[in-house]
């Protein structure tokens, strides 16, 4: 017996990707609504070898439901979330709205599925930022064999973190440049096409931005409070595919290839970490795929018991559908839909 899954916000990048991704794992589904804003009802979208017309949001009756993969932006979800799980249907949302809620699990299933016991208390599970999601899937094998006790993290991220409209950004700038024609900056503070923004989100009191609060307060909630995490979030030309420069201390010795062994018996990391030219993972190359790749482990002489990595994952899909998905997959396991 399947399940009935509404994929809300399915006209935009991460809604492709979660109807893509339901399709490609095979989740047990009976239907499949595509649910959109009113002025994208009636566009038609993709799901396997079916094309779905979607539906308009705001008339949209969740009763019957089972699952309401969410990702249709913060605003919209902190209106129409709620009215789905009280409709009866498992929201798992994709945006920041809902994350940071004590009584809402904020899960990646290979780190902190255990955290989906509480998911009943509101029919509402979070999921998290798409940098977070690839460091703590890559952190959390080598904090299982030494604690972790803090990370420095340097983060370069893709236009597809801001949607559609970053990457439409990113190839008409780039596009003009050639011609000589201005095209100003309307989704990104700064011209994107061959350049790096040290600016994702807003920016708060301390001088860090909203993007790297969140990395600090999510790897809290997800792997573990004691860790001190201090982070720099850089938007770069790049369609799809975020990648991290971690700098990480351990509470004691840990030997670079017993580090690289545990990554590499990992669930959801492949370990790409040859010592020449072309031995390690870009954005490029993990683009369309589901892993979450680490490169380049190595020693860090300045300090204390210190490895130093390169970790690359899909934004779309590890760092925001296909993560929603797993978690559906989940709870249907524990037995909780």
């Amino acid at each position: 017996m399947g399940y009935r899954v509404a994929v809300v916000g399915a006209t935009g990048a991460v809604g492709h990707e979660m109807l893509q991704t339901l399709a490609e794992r095979e989740f047990p589904v009976d239907e499949v609504a595509a649910v959109a804003s009113s002025r994208s009802a009636g566009k038609e979208v993709s799901f396997g070898d079916a094309t779905l017309t979607c539906r308009d949001l705001e008339t949209f009756d969740f009763n019957g439901w089972n699952v309401a993969l969410f990702s249709p932006g913060a605003k919209v979800s902190d209106r129409h979330a709620p009215r789905a799980a009280e409709a009866g249907a498992m929201v798992i949302d994709n945006t920041s709205r809902f994350r940071y809620d004590d009584d809402v699990p904020l899960v990646v299933p290979e780190v902190n599925a255990h955290h989906l016991d509480m998911a009943s208390r509101r029919n509402i599970v979070a999921n998290p930022n798409c940098s977070t999601i690839q460091m703590v899937v890559a952190l959390k094998p080598l904090h299982d064999l030494v604690s972790i006790q803090r990370i420095v993290v340097s983060t370069y991220q893709a236009t597809g973190g801001a949607g559609k409209k970053g990457m439409d950004e990113l190839y008409e700038q780039t596009r003009k440049r050639y011609w000589n024609e201005p095209h100003a900056p309307e989704v990104f503070q700064k011209d994107i096409a061959f350049n790096c923004i040290p600016h994702i989100d807003s920016f708060m009191e301390d001088g860090s931005t909203r993007e790297e609060w969140k990395m600090v307060a999510e790897t809290a909630k997800i792997l573990d409070p004691a860790i001190r995490v201090h982070a720099t979030c850089v938007r770069v030309p790049v369609f799809i595919g975020h990648a991290e420069a971690l700098n990480v201390e351990f509470a004691g010795p840990l030997d670079e290839e017993d580090a690289r062994e545990q990554l590499r018996e990992a669930d959801g990391v492949l370990v790409v970490d040859d010592r020449e030219p072309g031995g390690y993972m870009t954005p490029r190359e993990c683009a369309g795929e589901d892993a979450v790749y680490v490169s380049r482990i190595r020693k860090d002489p300045t300090v204390e018991n210190g490895l130093s990595m390169w970790v690359v994952s899909d934004n779309l899909r590890k760092g925001a559908a296909l993560n929603a998905v797993q978690i559906a997959e989940e709870l249907d396991r524990r037995h909780l839909l």
